[in-house]
C-alpha cells in the first residue's frame, strides 16, 4: 500500500504545474554513446528561478543529443541552448490545461486506491487461508481483518490528501 502511495507522489511530481522541477525532465532518456541514458545520468539539472530549468552536460558534445531529447520527449518544454547551457522556460499554464491536469491527478489516485484495495484484498484472503488452513480462530481472524480495514482506509485517506494537494498546487497561479 505504501508502494502505490510512493508511486503516485512520484508520478504527480513529472506533472507540469507552471512552475520549474528538474522532476518535469525524468521521462527524458538521452542518446548516450549508443545507450538510452536518463538525462539526470548525462547533465546536472538545476531550476535557478521558478520559471527555469537549466541543464549543464557533462560533455559539451551531448548538448545537441540533449536538446533533442527533450524535444522528442514531448514534455511541453522548448530547450535553448547558448553552447554551454540548455535553457528551458516553463511556460504558464492555462485554465483548460489545468483541468486536464486535475483529471489526470484524480485518476492517477483512483488507480492507486485500486491497488491499495487490491493489496488489503490480498490480506484478507491470506487470512482466510490460515484460518482454513492452520487453525487460526474466527475470532483473531476477524480483529485482524478489522486491522487490515484500518490500514487500507488510512492508505485510502492518505491517497486523497495526495491528490488534493496537487490539485490545489495545480490551481494555483
Amino acid at each position: 500500500m505504501k508502494e502505490a502511495i510512493n508511486y503516485l507522489e512520484e508520478d504527480l511530481k513529472s506533472y507540469r504545474v507552471g512552475k520549474a522541477s528538474p522532476a518535469l525532465l525524468n521521462s527524458v532518456f538521452v542518446d548516450y554513446y549508443g545507450t538510452p541514458s536518463p538525462l539526470q545520468n548525462v547533465a546536472s539539472i538545476t531550476t535557478p528561478d521558478a520559471k527555469t530549468i537549466a541543464i549543464q552536460p557533462w560533455e559539451r558534445n551531448m548538448i545537441q543529443k540533449i536538446e533533442k531529447a527533450i524535444i522528442d520527449a514531448n514534455v511541453g518544454l522548448n530547450p535553448q541552448n547558448n553552447g554551454e547551457v540548455i535553457r528551458c522556460m516553463v511556460p504558464p499554464l492555462t485554465e483548460e490545461r489545468r483541468k486536464e491536469l486535475i483529471k489526470k491527478a484524480k485518476a492517477a489516485g483512483e488507480n492507486a486506491k485500486v491497488v491499495v484495495r487490491n493489496a488489503r484484498r490480498d490480506a484478507v484472503d491470506l487470512l482466510k487461508k490460515a484460518m482454513k488452513n492452520e487453525g487460526m480462530s474466527e475470532d483473531t481472524e476477524k480483529e485482524a481483518e478489522d486491522e487490515v480495514q484500518k490500514i487500507t482506509d488510512k492508505n485510502v485517506k492518505k491517497v486523497d490528501e495526495v491528490v488534493s494537494a496537487k490539485e490545489k498546487e495545480i490551481m494555483t497561479v
